[in-house]
């Protein structure tokens, strides 16, 4: 059962301080700057906290989102070396276990878990965005998007860590109501603004 929640104006480091994990967040957004703030308080939180962080996301979106941890003086040159910040990008991720148009269940594992364990070295709890759904439902592929979704909900839930991701509201305006309902209830929290 998913929870609907409005990201508060202001400091997101209350909001993001208090998702647990196996927590996984959708949030449906107008534009890109309420998208990168939410991503923003998402990824600072993790880092400020000692959390390693697994972003995977677009090109464009990776290159705003240093911008502004930059802004905030995290050394990113430092946090990847550490491997405390694995910035990956999601269509060349979402390509190597997608088998035609369908993700597969072993190749995502294999290679999500690849990921994860290079965070969680030295002991450190993670937490993950992917914007690969999105990409997939931008591309028309629903069935896949959701199954994609499940898998990262598995995944989240047996491994004990908080999963973000994000889809414009543009792309959402398709009719493919049913679709959207099963994404939606994936999550335990949606997230507006």
């Amino acid at each position: 059962m998913s929870i609907h929640r409005t990201i508060p104006p202001g400091p997101q480091d209350i909001f993001w301080g208090e998702i647990a994990p196996s927590e996984h967040l959708v949030q449906l957004y107008g534009n890109d700057q309420t998208f990168l703030d939410a991503l923003e308080g998402f990824v600072l939180g993790g880092l400020q906290k000692g959390e390693a962080v697994v972003l995977i996301a677009t090109p464009q979106h990776r290159q705003a989102l240093g911008g502004r941890l930059q802004n905030h003086g995290i050394d990113l040159g430092a946090v990847r070396k550490e491997e405390q910040y694995i910035s990956l990008d999601a269509g060349e991720t979402l390509s190597s276990f997608m088998v035609g148009d369908w993700p597969d269940d072993a190749r995502f594992r294999n290679e999500v878990t690849g990921i994860l364990s290079r965070a969680t070295k030295n002991k450190r709890r993670v937490r993950a965005f992917g914007e690969m759904v999105a990409l997939l439902w931008a591309d028309g592929r629903h069935g896949a998007t959701v199954r994609l979704e499940h898998m990262w909900h598995q995944l989240c839930r047996s491994e004990g860590f908080p999963l973000f991701c994000a889809y414009p509201r543009s792309g959402l305006t398709q009719d493919a109501g049913e679709s959207i309902r099963e994404i939606l209830n994936t999550h335990s929290q949606i997230l507006t603004g």
